[in-house]
């Protein structure tokens, strides 16, 4: 309890005292600025394009490496956790190495009007790969564990691949599909480092909620910047709700299935 008050209750306290030590006004002004605003409709829409794609692939991945045996099987597992182990700023770098102006593809598309870098394809680019691995990740053990005799069975039986996938592998998963989605969203709605690199901190047009945070803070408008952080918090808090709602709820399913 002392840990969890030193590092995780003390400094959400700590971000709501400043956010409000010049008041209410001051507070409401912050998060209603035009390019607060813009940060955060920047910071949904890349969390809009990159949750549903991710949760696709996560699903198709886990139903791969669950149920087949293939060539680069642990491959694949291993380059799914890649993002787990390289540094946000360094996967930053990797797309100015493949996308900048001296890159692989040298400009390309910046010349021809579709710019990657310093641009929403590229903050899109670097929220996916920080994000991949978390429905992927959620879903693989969890199918493993279930096993495929229900669906074997149900192909048996003349069902469709598409009518197995609805009617029985989406309903036994539902639960840590929520869960990895969740995550995913949080870590979408917060990612910093990789972000950080390719937007080119461009007020009002490439800066998402943490990169407008960190600008207010370099401005020493402390309070403005505290309150901006409150919404991150509170992003913090609703995730957490919501995680621990889906493992409630997924403990009683399997304590009804057990029984």
């Amino acid at each position: 309890m002392a840990i969890i008050g030193l590092f995780l209750i003390l400094p959400l306290v700590a971000v709501l005292v400043e956010a409000f030590r010049d008041g209410w006004q001051t507070y409401m002004t912050a998060i209603t600025d035009r390019y607060t605003r813009h940060a955060i409709g920047l910071t949904l829409f890349a969390a809009l394009v990159c949750v549903p794609l991710n949760t696709l692939f996560g699903v198709a991945a886990a139903w791969c490496i669950a149920r087949f045996e293939f060539p680069g099987r642990s491959l694949l597992t291993t380059l799914i956790d890649l993002p787990f182990s390289v540094s946000p700023v360094i996967a930053g770098l990797v797309f100015i190495l493949i996308f900048g102006a001296q890159g692989w593809f040298d400009g390309w598309f910046a010349a021809n009007g579709f710019p990657i870098l310093f641009a929403l394809p590229g903050i899109v680019l670097a929220t996916m790969f920080v994000t991949l691995p978390f429905v992927a990740r959620e879903l693989i053990p969890l199918m493993q564990q279930q096993g495929a005799e229900q669906e074997e069975a149900a192909i048996m039986l003349g069902a469709s691949p598409w009518r197995m996938l609805w009617t029985i592998t989406l309903p036994r998963i539902k639960w840590g599909l929520l869960y990895g989605v969740i995550l995913c969203n949080a870590r979408a709605m917060g990612e910093f480092g990789a972000v950080s690199v390719v937007s080119g901190h461009i007020r009002g047009s490439t800066n998402t909620l943490p990169l407008h945070v960190e600008i207010l803070y370099n401005e020493y408008q402390f309070s403005a910047a505290f309150a901006v952080a409150t919404l991150l918090a509170g992003l913090a808090i609703v995730t957490l709700i919501a995680k621990s709602i889906v493992e409630w709820r997924q403990q009683r399913q399997w304590e009804s299935a057990s029984s």
